[in-house]
């Protein structure tokens, strides 16, 4: 059996969709993962993936493309498979992707959907109402037949070796960016965590991507080690995989970290609810006021003034949730 699962959202969402990915594997032959461009490297990272396609979708991501066509056809031509597994959020429709992928000639379809799927879904599921992202898929999976062969936590392959960017001996990661600026504690205030995680006697290494550098240098300053812009997603995991603790946003390094056991001070603002999207199957500290008023809105730019329900957290906050979880795990 040839099967393709698709997860048409970013980094995170991704490495999210890992166990239900293995659970299709175990089943099928050969499995595709559909990606957009930003997921792409997470899903490279998955074990269970064969094989990797990568399209943008025009409904979805933060700047979606117009509808191409030749794109579409090109697409359509590329899938290969007989059973498809379509994983969504629990605000997105997977009626879409359906579509596209009867186009291609899938035969049997099964997504979580609230809408009337006519004859575009085989299996209509319903998720559970406050279920985490990782154990809707996994349970979507199973309904379809796919039951999780495994423990259902997150994974990746194997990371590569870095102690050329790591050195040797324990160290905690921060990682001060996130995907949208609402997610994201405010620069000052991880500069702050550095220099208190230091003096608490951790070694802080401070992890962004190639445009995040200003960034991670001014919130690594002189006590933490800069590695914005060194580390590809598989650098990346070997990073959070060394480290005692990370301490970020509800952005990919969260889910990453999971995925390779590490455990995570999570900043959370609640623009999305942390029941979905806080860090999975690892020890974890929440830390954000999740009754704030942007809760459940979605936002990208925060809309309360002085991004209170993340910037009341003080960098005395972020050292003690650290020495709970590196405590809770020595």
């Amino acid at each position: 059996m040839r099967a393709i699962v698709t997860r048409l959202d970013s980094f995170g969402d991704v490495l999210l969709a890992g166990p239900a990915v293995r659970a299709v594997a175990a089943r099928a032959d050969h499995v595709t993962l559909l990606c957009g461009s930003r997921g792409a490297p997470a899903a490279r990272l998955l074990p269970g993936v064969d094989e990797v396609l990568v399209w943008d979708a025009p409904w979805g991501g933060f700047d979606p493309p117009a509808v191409d066509r030749a794109e579409l056809d090109a697409l359509t031509a590329r899938i290969d498979a007989g059973t498809g597994l379509i994983l969504t959020s629990f605000h997105q429709s997977p009626l879409p992707t359906a579509l596209v992928l009867r186009l291609a000639g899938v035969r049997y379809l099964a997504a979580d959907s609230v809408d009337y799927p006519g004859s575009l879904l085989d299996l209509r599921h319903r998720r559970a109402p406050h279920a985490h992202e990782a154990e809707a898929a996994l349970d979507l999976a199973a309904a379809a037949g796919f039951p999780s062969p495994d423990d259902g936590r997150l994974r990746v392959h194997a990371p590569p070796s870095v102690t050329d960017l790591t050195g040797t001996g324990p160290y905690v990661v921060l990682h001060p960016g996130a995907s949208v600026p609402a997610r994201a504690w405010s620069p000052g205030r991880a500069a702050e965590a550095v220099r208190e995680l230091a003096a608490a006697g951790h070694r802080v290494l401070v992890t962004g991507g190639p445009g995040e550098r200003e960034l991670t240098a001014f919130v690594a300053g002189e006590h933490g080690t800069d590695l914005g812009g060194r580390t590809e997603a598989p650098e990346l995991s070997g990073v959070l995989a060394g480290a005692t603790a990370v301490v970020t946003g509800n952005t990919a390094p969260a889910h990453l970290a999971a995925a390779v056991g590490t455990p995570v001070v999570s900043l959370f603002a609640p623009v999305v609810p942390a029941e979905r999207w806080r860090p999975y199957g690892v020890p974890y500290v929440l830390l954000g006021d999740q009754d704030a008023p942007c809760a459940g809105s979605r936002a990208r730019e925060c809309p309360v003034p002085g991004h209170p329900c993340l910037n009341t957290v003080t960098a005395t906050d972020v050292a003690a949730a650290v020495e709970k979880l590196v405590g809770e795990t020595s």
